[in-house]
């Protein structure tokens, strides 16, 4: 049974009144499973388990299966993701028409950027953001798995985002919070809430808001998240978009049969995910669009702005080396993308956006951008994983070899494997059941293992339960 601090129960129950006992009850349950597939890898299937409703390819899959065994997990083919957030797929879908630049703000560990590249049309690029370190390199793997080339990973501050006035069409901001809507999974975040840690939330959600306000454009969206219940961050923080900074709250299609609740302050419109009435974790989202006629002169100025840096700083200077037409080829439609050499790394942008990298490249850090290609070593140019990853990779042209489960496993392990010997030597693609996992180097007599040290599996350790999820239906 959840021990829960006297204080979060004294503040919950006078929000839930009658309802605190069944939310309390529903603490003490197990919390659904649910995994979202990869579009642009997989296919929808009732095979998996009951649809989401609210999620075109979300399920809930009747028991948890060991994620990190399976091979269809690293390759992108789907995000483990509790279902109440992925309400944001519903949300994108009735407000997003068009292509727009989206800023997912507070990213790590990627769920709603995979969701939202998932979901925004096609075209759309999308920048995830995280500011700690080491969540900004797990939120960066996850991107590259999902494959996107229309991405680009930053590790920036809010504040950082002021320099891009009006830039982005739609901010996604699932704020740092005090974690009630995680007492169910995470033991830790009941140890670590307090009464004054989440006042010290409020405050620092404000800030966030405050700072990157500016970077919206006028009409733009807004969309507001957390995981937890009170109202000092979730209706208040409404509040405050609305009478500080003019914010107009809007609505959201829902059927009255998902259970979804509606704020708890008047005057809020808000969508509360509670695990007594949905079938998943806390969630609290609320949709508002920043004040002015839809205005793109702000950004234009900006890409116009670096373009005329960029075409000065030309003048006079050789130009960066070509990218050899061998690795153009590696994808399936080069014509849809610039190639750039930075740093002894190969990159593709694709065309559209060429401007927009040069821009969030002279005022942000990026982590990952497009389509990672190769990285010179010597003489030699050693294919990415973002490459092997990517839903740009002409299959037909990497030599692959279909990997059974132990050798794949093998592999995401870094640990040697051994191929055919009719195989061609070089740079081989990797895959199982049809996913590219990554490279190896053929020599012959060996195989070099090139899958990232950092994103190896530690375990040697294979369970029982792999088979839960048919891969012959992703």
């Amino acid at each position: 049974m959840i021990e829960l601090p006297a204080p979060f129960i004294e503040r919950t129950r006078r929000l839930l009144g009658a309802d605190y006992d069944s939310f309390a009850a529903a603490l003490d349950s197990e919390s659904p499973v649910s995994l979202r597939l990869n579009p642009g890898k997989s296919r929808p299937t009732e095979v998996l388990g009951e649809a989401v409703p609210w999620s075109a390819q979300g399920y809930y899959l009747p028991e948890r299966p060991a994620f990190t065994f399976d091979p269809c997990f690293h390759a992108g083919a789907y995000y483990v993701q509790e279902a109440s957030s992925m309400f944001l797929g519903r949300v994108i879908a009735q407000y997003v028409k068009t292509p727009v630049r989206y800023l997912d703000l507070c990213a790590a560990p990627g769920g709603k950027s995979t969701d939202a590249i998932a979901s925004l049309p096609a075209g759309s690029l999308v920048v995830s953001n995280e500011v700690i370190p080491n969540r900004a390199y797990i939120l960066a793997e996850n991107i590259v798995k999902w494959g996107s080339p229309y991405s680009i990973v930053t590790r920036n501050e809010a504040a950082d985002f002021a320099r891009l006035e009006s830039y982005f069409d739609v901010i996604a901001t699932d704020v740092p919070c005090s974690g009630e809507g995680m007492f169910r999974k995470d033991p830790a975040a009941i140890a670590e809430w307090s009464p004054a840690g989440v006042a010290r939330c409020a405050d620092r959600q404000r800030q966030i808001l405050d700072d990157v306000w500016q970077a919206l454009r006028p009409g733009g969206l807004l969309i507001y998240s957390t995981c937890t219940y009170n109202t000092e961050e979730n209706e208040e923080m409404v509040l405050y978009l609305m009478n500080r900074l003019g914010a107009t709250p809007l609505t959201v299609e829902t059927d009255p049969a998902w259970g979804i609740a509606p704020a708890l302050v008047p005057g809020v419109t808000a969508y509360r995910f509670m695990p007594h009435l949905t079938r998943g974790e806390g969630l609290f989202l609320a949709v508002l669009q920043k004040p002015g006629d839809a205005d793109e002169s702000g950004r234009n100025r900006l890409l116009d702005d670096t373009q005329g840096k960029r075409n000065k700083a030309k003048k006079g200077k050789t130009g960066t080396p070509a990218v050899p037409d061998e690795w153009r080829d590696r994808l399936a439609a080069p014509d849809r993308f610039d190639f750039t050499v930075h740093n002894d790394t190969l990159l593709a942008i694709p065309r559209e956006y060429q401007a927009d990298y040069r821009l969030l490249a002279q005022h942000l850090t990026l982590l990952h951008a497009g389509i990672t290609l190769a990285v010179a070593k010597g003489r030699d140019y050693i294919p990415h994983p973002a490459l092997a990853l990517s839903t740009a990779l002409d299959l037909d042209r990497a030599p692959r070899f279909e990997a059974d489960l132990p050798t794949a496993l093998a592999y995401l392990r870094r640990e040697s494997i051994v191929l055919p010997g009719n195989l061609p030597r070089g740079y081989l693609l990797i895959a199982y059941h049809g996913f590219p996992l990554g490279w190896v180097k053929n020599l012959g007599n060996r195989a070099n293992n090139l899958y990232p040290q950092e994103w190896r599996i530690r375990s040697g350790y294979t369970p029982d339960n792999l088979l839960a999820l048919p891969v012959e239906h992703l």
